[in-house]
């Protein structure tokens, strides 16, 4: 499956991501491991929980993979799913995609001081009455950190991934090694309620999210066709097996699921392995959630940039330091947003998080039927073998995951009303912020951009 950009070749590329760091990045930016996984027992139980972890990868994430990498093998550029949404739909509804992944990460970023403070629980029972504070100083140290750019965030955290995963393995291991026979729960939803399930699936679609992420580094990529093919590969396999193994060890260890809640896993581990376990997993979850914001953190400073260069954004909102030379704006008005949302509780956070990806993955399914039905014959390095139908056919599997989960979060309206509410306000807000752009740039109500012709 050769690059036709490298065609003829082979020149290393220094300062590049290889295959396996590249996988390690997606590993991280996907999962980071399965802290965060725990409401999924109390909603449907072990048996439920593995069913959903294994037909929701094929109908949620197997499709979105085959996306990402057809289209990034058709435009292997920095910016990725933004650039791509703009060739095949045009600026407003690129526009429409760097907004809702704008606010998505948003989401995503105020879940992760959130999961600290539940693992920092374990420690220290009484932090749970100062979750604001403490939120609000890891933000904020994180903020800072960015625009001083004394972390190498990335490289730290491909580092961190390993640290943290080294407990919950452990547990696995004397999972084998001390408590045989192992009984591996079969997959079933023995009492299923339509709301109970909708939060499971929720859970486990937050769990496999953000593989079209990577695209936007892909300048940064050594052999990018190849390198995401194999490299998301190897993230899938990695991703889908830790989360089997912690249902094996959460099933093994005969613990009760149905209040089983987020920051939970060390009471796996003190069962399995004793205490000492238990404290390494919720260390090992603490640094997860520090390190997985910091890198989100990062990573999202870059979409005002490539908005602001098509007038989408104002400049001043992507300015960089003068001594640091980092987004620090940016950098500070994602702090000042996230720090409003960490009020809302880890699952209010999931279903507003997935609301607002599934819009944005749902344009990037749309961008790839376009490129099929406008570019037939473009070459692709990578082709999803499927004509045009099967091609709609396999795009309706996970928009159909994402309708039965958003009518299921709606369906139990008692306690996600205000989530469900606020996330679809905030897809509206999309059409609005479009206004103003164009109030700002009328030219661009009639520029067609890069557009593919009809």
């Amino acid at each position: 499956m050769p690059d036709p950009s490298e065609a003829g070749r082979r020149v290393r590329t220094p300062g590049k991501l290889r295959p396996l760091q590249l996988a390690a990045v997606i590993f991280l930016t996907v999962s980071g491991g399965p802290y965060g996984l725990e409401p999924l027992f109390s909603y449907v139980g072990t048996h439920g929980a593995l069913l959903l972890l294994l037909i929701t990868p094929l109908l949620w994430d197997v499709p979105t993979i085959l996306a990402v990498l057809e289209l990034n093998s058709l435009m292997p550029v920095t910016g990725g799913y933004y650039q791509w949404v703009k060739k095949a739909l045009g600026i407003r509804w690129a526009f429409f995609e760097g907004w809702w992944t704008w606010l998505y990460t948003f989401c995503d970023l105020a879940i992760y001081p959130v999961l600290f403070v539940t693992y920092a629980a374990f420690f220290f029972p009484a932090v749970a009455l100062y979750k604001v504070p403490v939120c609000l100083a890891i933000i904020w140290a994180s903020a800072l950190l960015n625009i001083v750019g004394i972390v190498p965030v990335g490289k730290v955290s491909i580092v961190l991934s390993i640290l943290v995963m080294t407990p919950f393995l452990l547990t696995v291991g004397l999972l084998f090694v001390h408590h045989t026979p192992l009984s591996m729960p079969a997959p079933a939803i023995r009492d299923p309620h339509f709301s109970t399930l909708s939060m499971g699936l929720y859970t486990v679609m937050w769990n496999f999210i953000g593989w079209d992420n990577a695209t936007t580094y892909a300048g940064e990529v050594a052999r990018p066709v190849r390198s995401y093919f194999t490299s998301v590969c190897v993230a899938f396999f990695l991703v889908v097996s830790i989360y089997i193994l912690a249902t094996l060890a959460v099933h093994q260890s005969g613990i009760d699921t149905k209040n089983f809640e987020e920051g939970d896993f060390p009471l796996v581990g003190e069962i399995i392995g004793g205490h000492w376990l238990g404290i390494l997993i919720a260390a090992g979850g603490m640094a997860s959630a520090l390190g997985l914001y910091s890198a989100v953190l990062l990573s999202v400073s870059r979409v005002p940039k490539v908005m602001a260069d098509d007038q989408l954004l104002p400049s001043w909102l992507c300015a960089q330091h003068r001594r640091f030379n980092t987004p620090y704006i940016s950098i500070i008005a994602s702090s000042a947003i996230v720090s409003i949302l960490i009020l809302f509780t880890f699952s209010e956070l999931v279903v507003m998080d997935i609301i607002l990806y599934g819009a944005g993955l749902t344009l990037e399914f749309l961008t790839l039927l376009t490129f099929r039905r406008k570019e037939p014959l473009r070459p692709r390095p990578f082709r999803i073998p499927l004509n045009n139908t099967g091609l709609l056919l396999m795009v309706m599997l996970p928009v159909g995951v994402y309708a039965i989960a958003l009518s299921g979060a709606i369906w139990s309206s008692d306690k996600m009303a205000v989530p469900v509410i606020l996330a679809l306000v905030m897809l509206a807000s999309a059409e609005l912020a479009w206004r103003l752009v164009l109030w700002r740039n009328p030219h661009l109500a009639t520029s067609p951009g890069n557009i593919l012709p009809d």
